[in-house]
């Protein structure tokens, strides 16, 4: 079985079971902004509406999805050191984002957002030479390098929003 975070069931075919971690944690990150979300619902504020949407967006949907595109379009399966440094990178980067936005820590903000970065070149860099046929794959293939370009400028673009606004 490969090494993943986390494991999956056997049922898991071995090539996919390294996205375990990222789909696990990322259907996590979805149900806990929808908990946020209904958490803050009574008394709505800025800070709590955006952590939400963060969680839901960032934290989830697209570490969901780079979990399955990189399984997907991969032409090797990156090494568990790889791995390992990519789904930790995203997950202490969105964490130090989203703390360091809450209790206005900027320095904690521009760190979470320095390893976002560097995760995001590390997640291209393991599908830099996926090479697919028509079909599916290329739409994946697409839908991966668009959702880590809107990330990657969504990164410095939101720091410094955040710089401007403190």
């Amino acid at each position: 079985m490969a090494t993943s975070v986390l494991r999956p069931s056997s049922s898991v075919p071995e090539s996919w079971a390294p996205s375990f971690s990222f789909l696990a944690i990322g259907v996590a990150c979805v149900i806990a902004g929808g908990l946020v979300a209904a958490a803050t619902a009574p008394s709505p504020s800025e800070k709590g509406s955006w952590a939400a949407a963060y969680l839901v967006l960032v934290g989830g949907v697209a570490q969901v999805a780079f979990g399955i595109c990189q399984a997907a379009l991969a032409p090797r399966r990156p090494s568990s050191r790889v791995l390992a440094t990519e789904f930790l990178g995203w997950n202490l980067g969105n964490a130090a984002v989203i703390a360091g936005t809450l209790i206005d820590v900027q320095a904690l903000v521009i760190v979470g957002g320095i390893l976002l970065v560097a995760t995001l070149a590390l997640l291209v860099w393991a599908v830099r030479s996926a090479t697919v046929a028509p079909g599916w794959h290329t739409w994946t293939l697409w839908t991966y390098r668009v959702l880590v370009l809107v990330i990657l400028v969504s990164v410095p673009v939101g720091l410094i929003i955040g710089q401007v606004k403190s």
